[in-house]
């Protein structure tokens, strides 16, 4: 086995190559176990690096974004899921082996650790550096596909093949458990240098969300508080909402107060088509390219200067009508069917084109590299895992929603947006949830959570029993002990 290095640029997610490594004659040192870290960070990407990112993918699902894209037949798997027609063959086999390959990477690691010379309290920190990460691997996949073998030590090429499925309960415990031994050992705050990593709010942040998807409410409040802090204020670890919404989607702006969970991007890979035609391996956020409009063209001064993208993710009239009101409507929907109408600029409209583009995620002429790779591949929007926003409302629901705090939390969010306060309720926090939080890859998950996907997504093709999950991917099965999930045989 070998490991790669693929990150770039200065900060701590975006090294140099290192070219490879031998496992048998790797880690020998502090510098080669930081190496190895990064290699278990890397496959954060999977959030919004390559055409199969988590953003993409789940937003397609949900009621507010079609899949879009070219034609009918533009990436089968985000098509499939967008219409409740996934099967083993057309469900992208990514989603289950990128996360299973940083899961790899952390158990390897962890059993490396305890022999590098190298100082304790580094020790004790990559060691909950790799249990956090491998604990947001493991929400994802038992979040997706829910019957997931649970793997926490390395296995040899043989045993693959009989390796079972775990209980959703035994992963979730098995989540618990990494996230609250990691905590501890994670520094409440990291310099620039280190942005990105993991620190205790994070961990605490991902394990509250970990506590609210099993219903345990009253934990999830307590780790969601302590995050939190006082609404509206700075929280203990320094987290702050940002005064203006429009300054989240500000490319330079990485590594706000309000970011809890971010994933790195950066425009100086060399990443091209001939290396990867997917671009899966790109080191940029490809959700980029994928948002913006096909062939735009910008013909009056008040459009956008922007490049040209692939039309993913266009919003539903439904959504545009819910939304179009709000003062977070300009900084989510690029409105495409209005500046068209206005001779502004034009496109070439997609599959199930509505005119309505997540602008979250558009960038603009000043965002495309001019370094060696493709530009497409080599966008450098950082992208969101968590963000306070987030937690904030994920507490007020944990809260159930009632009482002082949870009304303070909810006012605080809309408060930002200038809106007044409204009566908090759970239904008042769902809909929040939808217009703070659209686009983002959110609301797919909180459906299914709420037990609100059948009603909801029926129009879509969605059947109860079956959608909430995907299918295990065909290849998984093959040769294994693995069972396909139930209604996909």
């Amino acid at each position: 086995m070998i490991i790669t290095m693929v990150s770039c640029s200065k900060d701590f997610l975006e090294v140099q190559p290192k070219g490879t490594n031998l496992e048998s004659s790797y880690y020998k040192n502090d510098t080669e176990a930081l190496a190895g870290l990064v290699a278990v960070y890397d496959l954060m990407r999977k959030n919004s690096g390559g055409f199969e990112n988590m953003i993409t993918m789940m937003n397609a699902g949900s009621d507010d974004n079609y899949a879009g894209g070219g034609n009918a037949t533009d990436g089968a798997g985000i098509q499939g899921f967008s219409n409740y027609t996934l099967s083993p063959t057309s469900m992208p086999r990514s989603f289950w082996s990128d996360h299973y390959q940083g899961i790899y990477r952390a158990n390897y690691l962890l059993t490396k650790l305890p022999g590098i010379p190298m100082d304790a309290s580094l020790i004790a920190r990559y060691t909950a550096e790799c249990k956090a990460l491998r604990a947001n691997y493991y929400f994802n996949l038992v979040r997706m596909f829910k019957n997931v073998p649970l793997i926490t030590t390395p296995l040899a090429t043989s045993e693959y093949y009989s390796v079972l499925q775990a209980t959703p309960a035994a992963v979730y415990v098995q989540i618990e458990k990494d996230l609250t031994e990691a905590i501890g050992a994670l520094p409440a705050t990291v310099p620039a240098a280190d942005a990105g990593r993991f620190t205790q709010g994070a961990a605490k942040a991902l394990l509250g969300k970990v506590y609210l998807y099993e219903k345990k409410n009253s934990e999830a409040a307590a780790q969601f508080a302590a995050v939190n802090g006082t609404p509206g204020g700075t929280s203990q670890y320094g987290f702050k909402l940002l005064a203006n919404y429009n300054d989240l989607w500000v490319t330079d702006n990485k590594f706000n107060t309000e970011s809890i969970l971010e994933v790195a991007h950066t425009n100086l890979s060399s990443t091209s088509w001939n290396y990867q035609p997917y671009g899966d391996a790109a080191e940029g956020n490809v959700v980029n390219v994928m948002c913006g409009p096909r062939n735009y063209t910008k013909i009056g001064a008040s459009a956008p200067a922007m490049p040209s993208g692939w039309s993913f993710n266009v919003f539903t009239q439904v959504f545009y009508d819910i939304i179009k009101t709000d003062p977070r409507f300009a900084a989510t929907v690029l409105d495409m069917k209005a500046l068209s109408a206005a001779n502004q600029a034009s496109y070439i409209g997609g599959y199930q084109d509505t005119g309505y583009f997540l602008n979250k995620f558009i960038p603009r002429k000043t965002d495309v590299t001019t370094s060696t790779g493709e530009p497409v591949l080599n966008y450098r929007q950082n992208s969101y895992v968590i963000r306070l926003a987030d937690t904030y409302l994920m507490e007020a629901e944990a809260l159930g929603g009632t009482g002082a705090r949870a009304q303070a939390l909810l006012d605080a969010v809309r408060a930002r947006v200038g809106l007044a306060s409204t009566p908090v309720s759970i239904a008042a926090i769902k809909a929040e949830r939808r217009l703070e939080l659209a686009g983002e890859g959110h609301r797919f998950f909180d459906l299914v959570r709420w037990g609100d996907a059948t009603t909801v997504l029926a129009g879509r093709g969605f059947v109860a029993g079956k959608n909430e999950i995907f299918p295990i991917p065909y290849q998984e099965l093959q040769n294994t002990l693995i069972v396909q999930n139930p209604e996909y045989n």
